[in-house]
């Protein structure tokens, strides 16, 4: 499976920004892509569209298909723990397992609550 590597991305778009002097805010009127993103781009804190990677690798003159790279099927709970892209993501993940963790108790505590009960009656 071939995925965009956001490292790949942000490291070609920065070398290749400075290389032909523009500054993000250039690259930006350039590509259309608020230099806010851009600078998110670089620093590997945002996944561009399409059309946004196709404007990149046209300014910049990087074949876009570069930016791919092999990827191994993983197992998805392995891939959400590990593999999370930036501090927001990890962050994110951290809550929706302790969510879920949290509504498993609830389950458990009501199931028992419920079995009590219908013994006491």
């Amino acid at each position: 499976m071939r995925t965009l590597s956001v490292k790949k991305l942000a490291e070609t778009v920065t070398k290749l920004r400075e290389e032909k002097g523009y500054t993000k805010e250039e690259l930006g009127n350039l590509t259309g892509i608020n230099r806010i993103m851009i600078g998110r781009i670089e620093r590997e804190d945002f996944m561009p569209s399409i059309v946004q990677l196709e404007e990149l690798g046209k300014v910049l003159e990087f074949d876009i298909i570069e930016m791919f790279t092999d990827r191994e099927k993983t197992n998805s709970f392995v891939a959400l723990r590990s593999e999370a892209l930036n501090e927001a993501e990890e962050e994110g993940v951290d809550k929706l397992f302790k969510m879920m963790i949290s509504l498993r108790q609830q389950i458990m505590l009501r199931r028992k609550f419920e079995n009590e009960s219908i013994n006491n009656a």
